[in-house]
């Protein structure tokens, strides 16, 4: 991601803060980015729900809805913050900038700037509503604030969030999964082009992210939430959008075995997430965007030395029954040390390897500079998995004396699983995870889990997380391999674009139903998809079997990124990607469609006219090939894709 400085003239900067320059009572307040490029209007009228805002992109003198009228408020136990609303307070615009560090994501560091509004109302029954309004040149946001102080339990009843996306436009949609023993997980596929107004295939209704392709080439919108806490519930689409009206939901009674109110409450003063609008004139845009942890809580852990991205081996793809096995988690362990990898994870059931396996694998890592990852069940009565060990994370005491234990043991990290809802006191789960694991310094993956929202900036031990049909479905899934090229070639836009993905990528060899991808689209993988630990999925005897140039690639492969920059792409066709870790460029690519494709990428933007780097791609006999190739001088880089074929090329940016 560029770090973008913008400098607003003062006359704009003046003009907008002028007296007259908004109108007061009933708006519209009108808030424009720092560089004019998306514009937010809210509006208060008697109607019900009272409030209402649009989005628009602006390009020159023209404006172009993205979002059209649609609805703000929610109803408390104690209060109707829907209708009859009086403004006391229409603030004044104000200029933020975002400025912070990641330890691993897109980027590195980040500035950015905003501008601010809040407007505050009293509702008939004098409580009042703060609505805070931020608009970036990448889009918008907006969260509700109770800002009164009461000890007492209040309840959010319904919200009325909305998002009407114009007629004629589409979008790439998610199902949400319906309750189950391993659902919610957001492990389905994305509809492709779906119409406006379409329906959920379940009541369950439509998962985050939601990306629409506005009609009237008006350009692109993402829709999530950003800062979710232990205070409120994990919210989603509704199955009905009449009109292109999108309404926010809470989530289902049965998620989680039942476990848990449906409706967030607490004491004031409180606040929501952030709804988010990612806004952009192409899709790159949404590729490239940090709104989500832009807007997210600053980091709660002071001292980060600890935590660590990396690479992982990991036995369970190739072997379910190894976890269990001592014997077997030794190979792993010395292909990631011959690899240069960090990790290597134990998946479920490592406890039937008997009492001081654990302490015996840790040493056997330290003595070959590898670290001990170990997998849990979070339940738990929200889960009803019987995958061990379980009932160690869920309750704080047991929690606190296993921490203790994988801390003094030398245990690196834990990946937690099967959460199966997103309540409030799911959400609170995954916060006092994260918490207590700070305390003893571990790191942690969450799996089975709910979907990114920020909390790798407040949270930066928090490596990767799931929710996504990753390659684990080549063991469980007959269509997923008709259906992952171009399930690959639509997540940088949609689920990788809002935080990490745990998809266990780089799987060479096959598992119970065969790859259609070819071997270039399962490497490039590696650097399409980001996660701040990367689970190599396939055995030590495939890596070992690749060519030298293929092993050298994947031990320099970095699981953090100083840049990203988007080169070429669209969603479900294709992506390529430019990503940068110190002065190292890593360019990947991949088709999603069953046509060869013939790329012409422009890498100008880079500056690395001329420098040498070495390029991986497919071969007419199935196979991987390297050769050294040299940046045109003119920037632009042509290759050929195979079907469902792909490409790595790694370059320096010294001479």
């Amino acid at each position: 991601m560029r770090v973008r400085v913008c400098v607003i003239p003062l006359a704009f900067v003046i003009l907008m803060w002028a007296p007259g320059c908004t109108r007061t009572g009933a708006g519209p307040w009108v808030l424009t980015s720092p560089t004019g490029g998306v514009k937010l209007e809210v509006s208060l009228s008697d109607a019900s729900p009272a409030l209402q805002y649009r989005v628009l992109r602006v390009e020159g003198d023209e404006e172009k809805e993205v979002v059209a009228s649609s609805p703000l408020g929610l109803v408390r136990d104690d209060a109707d913050f829907s209708s009859r609303l009086e403004l006391i307070d229409e603030g004044k615009p104000t200029r933020v900038t975002v400025e912070y560090e990641l330890v691993h994501g897109k980027c590195s560091r980040v500035r950015k700037e905003a501008v601010e509004r809040v407007l505050a109302f009293r509702a008939a029954s004098e409580a009042r509503l703060d609505l805070v309004l931020r608009v970036f040149d990448d889009g918008v946001a907006f969260r509700y604030v109770f800002p009164e102080k009461d000890t007492s339990q209040h309840v959010v009843q319904q919200e009325l969030t909305g998002f009407k996306i114009p007629e004629g436009s589409v979008g790439y949609l998610l199902p949400f999964d319906p309750p189950g023993q391993y659902t919610p997980a957001y492990e389905a596929y994305f509809r492709p082009e779906v119409p406006v107004g379409t329906p959920a295939p379940t009541p369950s209704g439509w998962g985050f992210p939601a990306l629409f392709r506005i009609a009237g080439q008006a350009g692109w919108v993402l829709l999530t939430e950003a800062d979710l806490d232990s205070s409120y519930c994990g919210s989603r689409l509704a199955s009905e959008a009449p009109g292109g009206l999108y309404r926010l939901r809470f989530p289902d009674a049965e998620e989680g075995q039942g476990v848990g109110e449906v409706e967030p409450r607490h004491s004031l003063p409180w606040q929501t997430p952030w709804r988010v609008i990612v806004v952009g004139s192409h899709p790159g845009v949404i590729v490239e965007s940090t709104l989500v942890t832009d807007l997210s809580r600053p980091g709660t852990v002071q001292e980060t030395g600890w935590i660590r991205p990396g690479r992982v081996a990991w036995s369970w793809w190739s072997d379910q029954e190894s976890p269990k096995l001592f014997e077997r988690q030794l190979p792993f362990i010395d292909l990631a040390s011959e690899m240069g990898w960090e990790f290597v994870l134990v998946d479920a059931n490592w406890d039937e390897m008997g009492e001081g396996a654990v302490e015996k694998l840790v040493e056997y890592g330290r003595g070959k500079g590898v670290g001990i990852l170990l997998w849990y069940n979070s339940g738990g009565p929200h889960n009803v998995v019987t995958e061990k060990p379980r009932d160690r994370m869920y309750d704080p005491t047991v929690r606190e004396k296993e921490m203790s234990w994988l801390e003094r043991v030398g245990v690196k990290g834990i990946k937690v699983d099967f959460f199966q809802s997103d309540k409030q006191a799911i959400v609170r789960l995954y916060e006092d995870i994260l918490q207590d694991a700070a305390r003893h310094r571990l790191m942690v993956n969450f799996h089975g889990c709910t979907l990114p929202r920020g909390w790798t900036r407040t949270y930066p031990h928090l490596m990767s997380m799931e929710a996504v049909r990753g390659a684990e479905s080549y063991i469980f899934d007959p269509e997923y391999p008709e259906k992952a090229p171009w399930h690959n070639a639509v997540l940088p836009f949609t689920r990788n674009a809002v935080g990490p993905m745990d998809y266990t990528p780089v799987t060479f060899s096959d598992n119970r139903y065969p790859h259609l991808t070819s071997l270039g689209h399962e490497l490039a993988l590696s650097v399409v998809f980001e996660s701040g630990w990367i689970h190599l999925a396939d055995s030590a005897a495939s890596y070992r079997s690749q060519p030298v140039e293929v092993r050298e690639f994947l031990s320099s492969l970095p699981a953090a990124w100083d840049e990203t920059r988007y080169l070429a792409g669209f969603p479900g066709e294709s992506i390529v990607l430019a990503r940068r870790r110190g002065d190292r460029w890593f360019v990947a690519g991949i088709n999603g469609g069953n046509d060869a494709a013939s790329m012409e990428i422009d890498l100008g933007s880079l500056g690395l006219g001329g420098k040498q780097g070495i390029l991986i791609t497919d071969t007419e006999d199935a196979r991987l090939a390297a050769r050294g190739v040299a940046v045109p001088q003119d920037g632009t880089l042509r290759i050929e894709l195979k079907p469902r074929g792909g490409f790595v090329w790694s370059l320096t940016e010294r001479e």
